[in-house]
């Protein structure tokens, strides 16, 4: 009888297309994927280590596979298991931790997942080597969901931002081929997929293969929009100075990407930016903003922020929010600022206290709410187009517009995985926009399809 392996993902859209990937191969291999509360032999954890708190997610949910079977096989990946190994292989009930250059060569180093009797000294679960090594590309998406996919076109980063771990957890910038990619996107299309997107860790850096660069990341979306079968390409987060004109002009006029952009800005203060490394102005990103919505008005912008980084005084947490407050943007993704071990803001002062950060973090939480709700305003009574997901709660089901608005519905079977165009209505009391009337389009969309 197969072993059954079971998969917990912790993190980024990149692990989701990790984790996936790996629990393909052991598919290939003969394993059964269950789900994690299904009594597995085998439990695969891949963790994140962004924040403070990821590191503690990943004890707890070792703690739960302990409980559902004491006799799993434990294994730790990803960004967590390459910065602290030792760490977690100390933790009770981990069997194997596997660095960033192990971790999909995992079913060659470990043999038959057996769960020894006596615990093993720490450093013989440990299979990571130095993060300074060579490290190769492993192409790698999601097929967890029928109609979107996350598929990886880059991994690693060479920017020392001060806070940051990911250059120590994932090693150097490093990209797969056009020709490998475009691949990946065709298999994605046989599976009925009708949504790809694109994740990385910093994926407009696209084009650095073995240290040198060979391509662009426009090339690599020009050759994309040729795939048939794919509706929609959308570009997961990409940084300011690496969103050229081009690419956005490109969006504007492309097939299948959507108008989308998610932009990490991380400050709005010139002076936290400089103290973070961060490779831009305030001018150069109200400079993409304005682009954006010069060629695309109904574009949605995402920005990520991080609140309480070392040297964030009440003064400059203020130019962020004003900054902020003032740009044409459609929502905020907040994150307080975590103190990361052999990160150069440790030793930034002055500190940011604990109070403060959730003050602050709670106010661009007001600022997103309103921002989003005057981006969904800004789209009643316009046509879009919205694939329907298998999201389904209290009756209603919901999809995505190209351009990222949220939209609900009465369930009906029928949709799922489709797209159609409807008229954006009216907000329900969830924060999504109301589409009523969808039985007569819903009969027209199947009848062309």
């Amino acid at each position: 009888m197969s072993k059954k392996v079971a998969f917990y993902t912790l993190g980024c859209k990149l692990n989701y297309s990790e984790t996936s990937t790996i629990g393909r191969m052991f598919q290939d291999k003969g394993y059964q994927k269950v789900e994690f509360n299904e009594a597995p032999d085998i439990f695969i954890i891949n963790t994140c280590s962004v924040t403070d708190n990821a590191d503690k997610k990943c004890r707890k949910i070792v703690r739960e596979a302990q409980a559902i079977n004491p006799n799993g096989f434990v294994t730790i990946l990803g960004c967590y298991a390459q910065l602290k190994p030792k760490e977690i292989a100390e933790i009770p009930g981990v069997d194997a931790v596997l660095g960033a250059a192990e971790k999909f060569r995992l079913l060659d180093l470990i043999d038959d997942f057996k769960k020894e009797p006596v615990e093993k000294p720490a450093e013989e679960k440990v299979y990571a080597g130095s993060i300074e090594q060579k490290l190769d590309y492993h192409t790698s998406y999601s097929l967890n969901d029928r109609t979107r996919t996350f598929l990886k076109v880059q991994d690693g980063c060479d920017y020392p931002c001060t806070y940051c771990t990911i250059p120590l957890a994932r090693g150097k910038s490093r990209s797969d081929t056009i020709e490998n990619i475009i691949k990946a996107a065709e298999e994605i299309a046989e599976q009925g997929v009708k949504e790809i997107v694109l994740t990385g860790v910093n994926i407009g850096d696209f084009g650095l293969i073995n240290g040198e660069r060979k391509t662009r990341f426009l090339d690599l979306c020009m050759a994309l929009d040729q795939v048939e079968g794919i509706e929609r390409f959308r570009i997961s987060s990409i940084e300011p100075n690496l969103l050229s004109n081009d690419i956005i002009e490109f969006v504007a006029q492309s097939k299948r990407f959507v108008p989308h952009f998610h932009i990490p800005l991380q400050s709005g203060s010139p002076e936290v930016l400089r103290l973070m490394k961060r490779r831009y102005k305030r001018d150069l990103y109200i400079d993409r903003v304005n682009k954006i919505k010069e060629v695309m008005p109904d574009c949605c912008i995402g920005v990520d922020v991080i609140v309480g980084h070392p040297g964030e005084t009440e003064d400059r947490f203020l130019e962020t929010y004003q900054f902020l407050n003032e740009l044409d943007i459609s929502y905020l993704h907040v994150f307080s600022y975590s103190e990361r071990p052999n990160t150069e803001a440790v030793d930034i002062h002055p500190k940011v206290s604990k109070k403060d950060k959730s003050t602050r973090s709670k106010m661009l939480h007001i600022l997103s709410d309103k921002k989003k709700r005057a981006f969904y305003d800004s789209q009643l009574g316009r046509e879009k187009n919205v694939l329907w997901e298998e999201d389904i709660s209290e009756g209603k089901m919901h999809g995505w517009t190209e351009n990222y608005v949220r939209v609900s519905a009465k369930y009906d079977p029928l949709r799922i995985n489709t797209t159609m165009m409807i008229t954006l209505e009216e907000f329900n009391e969830n924060g999504a926009i109301e589409v009523k009337e969808v039985d007569e389009v819903l009969s027209h969309t199947l009848m062309h399809q």
